[in-house]
Parts: C-alpha cells; sequence; structure tokens
C-alpha cells in the first residue's frame, strides 16, 4: 500500500475521504482543504496531479475499496496515521455505478448478481466498515460521517441501474441507524444526496433531464461538497440522522 503527503500535518481538524481522485471526492478535498483540514484520502491511484491541493496538510493511501484486505489495511495505515489524534469527519464517497458495455442501465432482469454483489459491497458495506473502523477516532473527536447517497435511491431513476439505486437507498437506511447509534459516541451520522453532478459518472443523456430540475441546471461538484462540509462542521452541530437532497430541486416532482 502506497502513500505520499502533499506538506506537513499542522491542522487541528481531520477528514477521512474516498473516492478522492476525481469529480465530487477532489471538490470535497479542496473544500477542506481550503477551510484548513488535514486531509486523509484514499482511490485505486494516486491522486492526479491536477487533483492535488498546494500547501494543504493532505495524505494520500492507494487502497482498492473492492477488496476486503485492502479496505482492512487501508484502516489499519489511517488509524496509525491519527495515532491519538481525534478524528473529526469521515466521508463515504466512493461508489460504483456499473453499465453495460453499451452504456444501458443495468435493472433487476438484465444485471448479474456478481454486478449486484460488487455495488453492494462498495455502496453499503465499505461505508458500514470503516464507520466501524474509525469509530474510535471519531468519538475522539466527536466527529460527523456523511455518506454520499443518490437520488436514484429514492426515485427510479432513467440511467442510474437498479443495483445502485437499491444500494444508495439501503445506505440512506444504514445513515438512519448509524445516526441512532453512533449518538451514544458522540457522533452524528447524515447524508447527501446529489442529484445530476458533472461528473466522469454522468450520462450524457442527462442534459435531457435538466426541464425537470427546477434550477434550471446541473449541479456542480461544488455544491455538493458544500453541503458535505457543513454537516462535518460546528454549524451543523444539532443534525443528525438527515439526508440532505443536492438536486436543484429535481426531487420535488
Amino acid at each position: 500500500m502506497a502513500r505520499f503527503t502533499t506538506a506537513a500535518m499542522t491542522t487541528e481538524q481531520t477528514v477521512i475521504l474516498t473516492g478522492a481522485s476525481r469529480g465530487i471526492g477532489h471538490a470535497t478535498v479542496q473544500r477542506f482543504s481550503a477551510a484548513g483540514w488535514r486531509v486523509i484520502t484514499c482511490s485505486r491511484d494516486r491522486i492526479p496531479a491536477e487533483c492535488l491541493v498546494g500547501g494543504a496538510p493532505h495524505q494520500h493511501i492507494v487502497t482498492d475499496l473492492s477488496d476486503t484486505e485492502s479496505v482492512e489495511a487501508f484502516v489499519a495505515e489511517a488509524n496509525a496515521l491519527l495515532g491519538d489524534a481525534p478524528l473529526n469527519g469521515l466521508v463515504n464517497n466512493a461508489g460504483l455505478s456499473p453499465k453495460t458495455e453499451f452504456k444501458e442501465r443495468l435493472g433487476c432482469l438484465n444485471a448479474d448478481l456478481d454486478d449486484w454483489r460488487g455495488v453492494f459491497e462498495l455502496n453499503f458495506f465499505v461505508p458500514l466498515i470503516l464507520a466501524r473502523g474509525f469509530a474510535a477516532a471519531l468519538h475522539r473527536g466527536k466527529g460527523a460521517i456523511v455518506n454520499i447517497t443518490s437520488i436514484a435511491g429514492h426515485r427510479v431513476h432513467p440511467f442510474a441501474g437498479s443495483a445502485y439505486s437499491t444500494s444508495k437507498a439501503a445506505l440512506s437506511a444504514l445513515t438512519r441507524e448509524m445516526a441512532a447509534e453512533f449518538a451514544h459516541l458522540g457522533v452524528r451520522v447524515n447524508a447527501v444526496a446529489p442529484g445530476e453532478i458533472e461528473t466522469a459518472m454522468l450520462s450524457p443523456e442527462s442534459e435531457a433531464l435538466i426541464p425537470r430540475i427546477p434550477l434550471h441546471r446541473l449541479g456542480a461538484p461544488a455544491d455538493v461538497a458544500g453541503a458535505i462540509y457543513y454537516l462535518c462542521s460546528d454549524d451543523s452541530a444539532y443534525v443528525t440522522g438527515t439526508e440532505i437532497l443536492v438536486t436543484g430541486g429535481q426531487h420535488v416532482f
């Protein structure tokens, strides 16, 4: 497992974030770094040079979240980096939304069950495993967990597959259960459900959905990053068990 450091660790508040190399993850790293947080991230590859945030305390651990041993090693290494220091935020951002080779939506009838298992492993079980693995550090920091769900977890989506949608619905339910249990540790648990956000995961056909979005535009990764930051900050100190839909109003239809 590889690691590199972009700057010395000097900040008091620390966040761990998965899926950090692009899109919402990259925007979230920028948001926390701009506020002076120490950021520990993971993804399958090293962070591309264009995603590095100069001058910020940032440590990246190369991790394959689809591999149980790699996840366990990530938890161990990140906890070693923390030592006795508190963890103030855990953002479960990494997600998987497989398509057919023709970019067709995978539904209940045409998706292999192994694909379903892979989606649930990354989208549902990994957030649970990480929350448990960092529970002690989060307790020390009276921190917050933010699970990234999706508008697809609340309604049938024209492009998101059935496995992805149901895994995100399950993560929404898990957020509620975790909020009740982690409160005993002084840890808040919330979720952010993005709508149509301009990232590599977005289907080209999503432009057709803009007329059904009251704000009449696709979302930007920074729109989601702002909601994530709010839920980790002291401004949301009395907020737990909540899911913020960052959809431009799409969910009201």
